[in-house]
């Protein structure tokens, strides 16, 4: 392991991923600092969800290295990945895919409860302090059929945060939400990572998105094109 591999806490070098006779990804790399953000911009079909994907050990790419925090994640097992996952990563997606049958304080608490190092006590505990962080105070025993659009991807965001992870994926997180909601949530998203020290990745088409993170990387024809850096400070 080289000084270089652990200057990033993640490194994808020349990845390459096929799905079928269809290539995805073509020799695409990136490198993300520790408590950066980082939005993956690019049109529909452009490799960007996949680059992210095989970033954070859901896919394993074809050619290519993965490093995350100095190891070399897709030499793991799916075992040692999806433990990776479970207590390093968090995840929001572009519907929230909040568990229906539990109340948004169960969704919250589950990431802990799979932590048999965590009581249900303190799980409980954690779990409800997110909520006024993100502006969904009195919302704990609403289930997520009961939610607006962006209450739920609030609570899809409590519970990425909520385990302390070192780095927060987020794939179209406002691609379901209006333009307000969508803004709202990345500020509450961007502002509460940065309070913790998170690094986040975003996979997003909307410039006015990709403006919340201070570097953006356009991927085209599965290739990282272009770089592009900007500041924006979220209050």
């Amino acid at each position: 392991m080289s000084e270089r591999d652990t200057e990033y806490i993640l490194r994808a070098v020349d990845l390459q991923k096929s799905f079928g006779l269809t290539p995805a990804l073509q020799g695409s790399s990136l490198e993300v600092k520790q408590g950066e953000t980082i939005a993956i911009m690019g049109p529909s079909g452009s490799g960007k969800s996949t680059l992210l994907h095989c970033v954070a050990g859901i896919f394993t790419p074809d050619k290519g290295e993965v490093w995350f925090d100095g190891k070399r994640l897709d030499q793991m097992n799916e075992e040692e990945r999806t433990e990776l996952r479970r207590t390093q990563f968090g995840f929001v997606f572009q519907f929230g895919q909040l568990v229906p049958e539990l109340t948004a304080e169960d969704n919250v608490a589950l990431p802990l409860m799979l932590d048999y190092k965590v009581s249900s006590k303190e799980a409980y505990k954690r779990a409800r302090s997110w909520f006024s962080k993100l502006s969904i105070e009195g919302m704990e025993k609403h289930r997520s059929g009961e939610l607006s659009g962006g209450q739920a991807q609030r609570v899809a965001i409590a519970r990425a945060l909520v385990i302390q992870p070192k780095v927060i994926f987020a794939d179209e997180p406002t691609g379901s939400l209006d333009s307000l909601a969508g803004e709202n949530v990345m500020k509450l998203m961007m502002k509460a990572a940065c309070d913790q020290g998170t690094t986040v990745v975003i996979v997003t088409h909307d410039a006015r998105i990709a403006a919340y993170a201070g570097r953006q990387v356009m991927v085209r024809d599965g290739k990282v094109m272009d770089v592009a850096h900007e500041t924006r400070v979220v209050r």
